[in-house]
């Protein structure tokens, strides 16, 4: 052992003599950390912002429900029901396969594909018109009927057709031979 921790030793008591007092220390630095709190003014207390907010909110709910009644008034193309939506894609593809199919037969004259089109130019304006009626009456059954009929008597007058313009070619296909 050298001087040092010798003389530690022999002197530990007069170390232990000074022990430093907690609960005055803490008092000391709460109170150096109590600053004064600002002072908070609160705005809606204002009469001049709630006479804003109020101002404000009108016109924001005014604007809402005038977009929604806008919206469902100018969209024409608005379906009136999920229902009708799945059922105009489905036969309006179809409808639109089978219309291409009867404009590019070779076998069809221009004038009986201009007579064909414009009958089905006929019947769409009969879906136009049954279209408006479901989205005045959503729960029309008897409407959602007539559209779909309206599709099935399109893609039947087409299937027509072209069964017709297919048989007509087979049988000036088949010469046959007779022995």
């Amino acid at each position: 052992m050298d001087n040092f921790e010798r003389h530690i030793r022999h002197n530990a008591g007069q170390f232990d003599e000074h022990k430093a007092d907690r609960a005055k220390m803490w008092a000391k630095i709460a109170a150096d950390l109590k600053q004064e709190e600002p002072k908070v003014i609160s705005l809606w207390r204002r009469p001049v912002f709630r006479i804003a907010a109020s101002v404000l909110l009108l016109v924001g709910l005014t604007s809402f429900i005038w977009l929604m009644g806008l919206g469902q008034g100018a969209d024409h193309n608005q379906y009136a029901s999920e229902e009708l939506m799945e059922i105009d894609m489905y036969y309006k593809d179809l409808v639109s396969y089978q219309v291409q199919l009867v404009k590019n037969n070779p076998r069809l004259t221009d004038e009986d594909k201009t007579e064909f089109l414009s009958f089905m130019d006929e019947l769409d304006a009969e879906y136009d018109v049954l279209k408006k009626e479901m989205q005045k009456n959503l729960d029309n059954e008897q409407v959602l009927e007539a559209i779909v009929g309206n599709y099935k008597k399109r893609i039947e007058l087409i299937e027509n057709l072209l069964r017709q313009l297919n048989d007509s070619k087979k049988v000036d296909d088949d010469y046959g031979y007779t022995l």
